[in-house]
């Protein structure tokens, strides 16, 4: 067994870490991460400039670009041998709802998706806490059953992981994406010349986090598992746009 690790957060970050080692004995593993922290990055490519790769380490490498680079620049060039899966994370921070639009972390696990790899982006919905090490059993847990019991191709999990220790989590749930409330205002600064910059403002909390959804499993002490799918198209609005389109 073969996995490609990727994350958001940079190759030197504690939750690739925590990960690589909880995964050690499971697999054989290749970290493709980059050089920095690129969250937010979502699915963005490196286009328009050429990408450096380093190895930093036996089987691990850097990227000067986002997560989706990592994982492609991985497996259409660098790898010697196709992995089996690509699991990218321990995110440093919830990847919950709305956040999946965003998250580099999640962005890894769908690039992984479109080369044709079942993926997993793991998470832990920092609390003060800092239990990456829950985080990292909760995915060789999922990932070794995962081997055990082999899921289609297509498929993405989008896992969160309480902040609490092992022996606080309450189980496991399939969830849905629930919403957050818009985010907060961007918050206005000044540099040292007094011209104003500006800095996003914090994301909203859950306002769709009913029972099902993903914000309501982590309220509730609960590993979320979220399966994703990368269609966006909106099957079940076609045919009333087809008839307000025959109407123009």
């Amino acid at each position: 067994m073969r996995i490609l690790l990727s994350n958001d957060d940079g190759y030197h970050a504690q939750g690739l870490r925590a990960l690589a080692d909880a995964l050690a004995d499971l697999a054989e593993l290749t970290i493709v991460a980059p050089e920095r922290n690129h969250s937010g990055a979502s699915n963005s490519l490196t286009l328009e400039t050429p990408l450096r790769v380093e190895q930093v380490g036996p089987s691990m490498f850097y990227v000067t670009g986002t997560p989706s680079d990592c994982v492609h620049i991985a497996v259409t060039g660098l790898l010697e041998q196709d992995a089996d899966m690509v699991v990218s994370g321990i995110n440093h921070g919830a990847n919950l709802g709305d956040d999946v639009i965003y998250s580099g972390t999640v962005a890894a696990a769908m690039e992984g998706r479109f080369l044709g790899y079942p993926a997993v982006a793991v998470s832990l919905v920092l609390d003060g806490g800092y239990h990456f090490t829950t985080a990292a059993k909760v995915a060789k847990r999922l990932i070794k059953h995962m081997i055990e019991h082999p899921l289609p191709p297509d498929t993405i999990f989008n896992v969160n992981v309480p902040d609490l220790p092992l022996e606080e989590i309450r189980g496991y749930e399939i969830t849905r994406l629930g919403f957050r409330h818009k985010s907060g205002p961007a918050i206005k600064a000044y540099d040292p010349k007094q011209r104003p910059i500006y800095w996003i403002g914090p994301a909203g909390p859950g306002q769709d986090a009913g029972p099902g959804t993903d914000f309501h499993a982590i309220a509730n002490g609960k590993v979320s598992i979220t399966p994703l799918k990368i269609d966006l198209t909106d099957h079940r609005s076609l045919p009333a746009m087809r008839d307000w389109l025959e109407k123009m």
